[in-house]
């Protein structure tokens, strides 16, 4: 007889407020009593954290709404908005279940999945179980193309393929998971960080659904900042590739020196050098220019950790947004 697996569900809630209901009668059911899992191992959903990070909407009516009416839900406030990956881990750190799973407000995760993801947990001795979707994400088709090339990139810079099938949809072994909250740091991206400290990482095949609500709260510009953060937390693979820039600038500045020396001395065009000079003195002060912006993204990663920036910060009641003139 196999021990029954509690799960923590946590759940970074921004503008949650038209679909988060939703999402908790789904994972009632979970709770009420004993769930089995496709291969036969008992579990059950013992917690549901929503994590309210201060979006622009009344989702902290909704959570106190649902927190007062489903006894296992508990509402986590945080002072203002910090981003999903820090509510997540606020989330973590809170949850007290041998496992903790982490979904999206808008509900195109189905709380149905957690069973075949104990099963591959459990089955395979992993740690970390990330969901694998087997239809595109309900996103446009450039944004899906640009996340799979984003990803890819993120697993050659981690040296893995493997690592970069990460989604937002995970069940984390609870120790692993708590660990991680209390130690991750100012600056560091959540997976990133789940990949530093689990050493068995696998993936379940499951089906996404349509997005609840408003959609997703990611605009282009905070997609390329939310990958930027990303790069900057995978290692020092950016940095190398600084010096490879370097040394191909060296390689070509020969190149170009050799090229007007033999032009210069078998006389076939006059020496002018203001062309050349040019293209040459824009090219290689873009390099550096270039070189110096990475340098100085990864100098303010390192003085956000040493200056001791909170990660996030919890509030012991909702941070109301601010009323609109209409309210006055």
């Amino acid at each position: 007889m196999h021990a029954c697996q509690h799960l923590s569900v946590v759940v970074p809630v921004y503008r949650g407020e038209r679909s988060i209901a939703a999402l908790v009668a789904e994972l009632e059911p979970l709770h009420s009593q004993p769930q089995a899992t496709p291969a036969g191992f008992p579990y059950r959903v013992e917690e549901v954290l929503l994590v309210h990070d201060c979006g622009p909407d009344r989702s902290d009516l909704a959570l106190e709404q649902l927190q007062q009416q489903f006894p296992f839900v508990r509402a986590i406030w945080l002072s203002r908005n910090f981003g999903q990956h820090a509510a997540t881990l606020a989330g973590m750190a809170a949850s007290c279940g041998d496992w903790v799973a982490t979904l999206d407000e808008d509900g195109q995760q189905d709380p149905a999945s957690l069973g075949a993801m104990v099963d591959a947990a459990l089955g395979q001795g992993l740690q970390l179980v990330y969901a694998e979707p087997l239809n595109p994400p309900p996103h446009g088709p450039l944004r899906n193309l640009m996340s799979r090339l984003a990803k890819r990139f993120t697993g050659w810079m981690l040296g893995s393929s493997r690592l970069g099938r990460f989604n937002s949809f995970r069940l984390v072994e609870g120790e692993v998971a708590r660990t991680l909250a209390a130690y991750c740091g100012q600056g560091v991206y959540l997976d990133v960080g789940l990949f530093w400290v689990a050493g068995r990482i696998g993936h379940c095949p499951v089906r996404l659904r349509q997005e609840r609500g408003r959609g997703s709260s990611y605009s282009w510009l905070g997609l390329v900042r939310h990958f930027w953060h990303l790069v900057l937390t995978t290692g020092t693979k950016p940095l190398r590739f600084i010096t490879y820039i370097g040394l191909g600038s060296v390689l070509l500045s020969l190149a170009l020196t050799a090229y007007a020396l033999v032009q210069k001395l078998s006389g076939i065009v006059p020496v002018q050098g203001w062309t050349s000079l040019l293209v040459i003195v824009a090219f290689f002060s873009g390099c550096i220019l270039i070189s110096l912006g990475i340098i100085a993204e990864y100098l303010a990663v390192t003085m956000g950790i040493i200056m001791g920036r909170p990660l996030y910060v919890v509030s012991s009641h909702p941070t109301r947004p601010a009323p609109s003139p209409a309210d006055g």
